[in-house]
């Protein structure tokens, strides 16, 4: 496991964040995202304000926001190296 200094909150709250500014983008209320998105608008507020909500209801408002093929590329292995070192081994060998 790498060390980070985010946790799973400060995670889920950018995600909320990220789509927010996509509703806002759009000019949607929360309640015609509801619509869109079969995610209920208290549903969409208590994210929105928390960063709580069930996966499903996350990749239904991402689809309804933005493009699941991003989310998807996630998964993807990359076989580019992180330019970031992994390790404090790495620091001192300089193999970032």
């Amino acid at each position: 496991m790498k060390l980070s200094l985010l946790d799973d909150t400060d995670v889920s709250q950018a995600f909320a964040a990220h789509l927010r500014g996509l509703r806002e983008q759009a000019k949607l209320s929360r309640e015609a995202l509801a619509q869109q998105s079969c995610v209920p608008a208290p549903t969409i507020k208590k994210f929105e304000l928390t960063g709580q909500i069930s996966f499903r209801q996350l990749l239904l408002l991402w689809q309804s926001l933005d493009s699941l093929d991003r989310l998807y590329r996630l998964t993807q292995v990359s076989t580019e190296r992180n330019a970031l070192p992994t390790s404090i081994e790495e620091v001192l060998k300089d193999e970032f």
